[in-house]
């Protein structure tokens, strides 16, 4: 080998060692991910719902007077417990207790009339008894008998007529009392008085077909409280009464609540065009030890499946829900296919792909971590 030769080659030899050398030195450094092994427990899967749910009374009132008129008694306060049939409102009706008054007295006039038209007519009847032995005997003409006996059934006709006069006035009394219930407001069941529109000797308006007016009393039976929230349409045919679900209230973070799914709505709500839901009513299974109020928002998760001790990840570990971002021996990044089984937003389980004691990425939203990228782990491998 010419001398001219091997200095090109020493030459090249340097170039590749100090290009080698600058890339080592200047190459990216490993990023650091967190890395949790493959695991065995308990997986559900489950579905929430789109918009916040909200606690219902089993039942609540909005009562109104059928009628309008001025507030005369109010017999009750916000928040009161009240009783079922207890007088909670009253308008003035000196007016209709007049018309009941005058009624009663006209049926006490027919009742007299009644005694009056009965007495006569069974004397009337005497008579024509009388009449017709005396006509048997030939001591009157058949003529008087008659006469005796039209005066006898007129008579009667009388008697009837007085008592279908009291019947008409006891109906008319019951018409004034029926009057008067249009201004009065009874409790319909035990329960609080939620609000009250209207003070003592206001003028109170009943709401008229179609115009939404505030009503007199709202009333709530707080002793029976259920959760009613929107699902999506898509997964309205995988909800059946009975299923299990978790209820947990903004109000109350760390409490969560047990409930089975109660009733499904038959149909399929549109509020948008874009958002179609199926209402779902939840019963809470126990009473809960902390006071609920009606009108709490609520999120519900109903639970359709669940299988103990099988191979789980997180579910927001796995990229497209079907790979897992895992660390090879080499130090690199690489996409992981799986197969997986059912899921929620906390776990997913793994049917095919990975092994007990494996470990996979879970820090996917830093910076850098993508496949191909060289890694190192961050923790210890059995850190959780």
């Amino acid at each position: 080998m010419s001398p001219l030769i091997r200095r090109s080659l020493i030459a090249l030899a340097i170039v590749a060692l100090l290009a080698a050398t600058v890339y080592w030195l200047t190459r990216p450094k490993p990023i650091a991910v967190v890395l949790k092994p493959v695991e065995r427990g308990q997986v559900e899967a489950s579905i929430v719902n789109t918009r916040a749910g909200t606690v219902e009374a089993c039942q609540r009132t909005k009562l109104s007077t059928i009628i309008g008129g001025r507030i005369e008694i109010l017999n009750v306060k916000e928040g009161d417990r009240v009783k079922k049939g207890q007088l909670l409102l009253k308008l003035w009706n000196d007016d209709q207790k007049a018309q009941q008054t005058l009624a009663e007295k006209q049926s006490a006039l027919s009742s007299r009339r009644v005694t009056e038209a009965c007495t006569a007519a069974a004397s009337a009847e005497r008579e024509a008894k009388r009449q017709a032995g005396l006509r048997a005997q030939g001591f009157v003409s058949e003529a008087r008998e008659d006469v005796a006996r039209t005066e006898a059934a007129v008579r009667q006709a009388a008697c009837e007529t007085a008592r279908a006069d009291v019947a008409q006035a006891d109906a008319r009394i019951a018409v004034t009392r029926v009057e008067q219930g249009r201004t009065a407001l009874y409790a319909p069941f035990d329960g609080t008085v939620a609000k009250i529109v209207g003070e003592l000797g206001e003028y109170s308006t009943p709401s008229p077909p179609g115009v939404p007016t505030p009503p007199a009393i709202d009333l709530i039976d707080e002793s029976c409280l259920y959760v009613k929230a929107p699902m999506d349409e898509v997964d309205a045919p995988k909800i059946r009464v009975g299923l299990p679900v978790r209820v947990s209230l903004d109000a109350l973070p760390k409490q969560p609540l047990k409930g089975t799914v109660k009733r499904v709505a038959p149909f399929v709500s549109a509020v948008e065009k874009q958002a179609r839901t199926v209402d779902v009513e939840v019963d809470f299974e126990s009473p809960a030890d902390t006071q609920l109020l009606v009108g709490y928002s609520a999120d519900v998760e109903i639970v359709l499946e669940t299988r103990q001790n099988v191979l789980r990840v997180p579910t927001a570990a796995l990229i497209e829900g079907k790979k897992a971002m895992v660390l090879n021996a080499d130090g690199y990044l690489e996409a992981r296919p799986l197969k997986i089984g059912i899921a929620n937003w906390e776990h997913s389980e793994v049917l095919d792909g990975l092994k007990e004691g494996e470990h996979i990425v879970t820090s996917l939203e830093r910076e850098g971590v993508k496949v191909g990228a060289r890694a190192t782990a961050e923790a210890p491998t059995d850190k959780k």
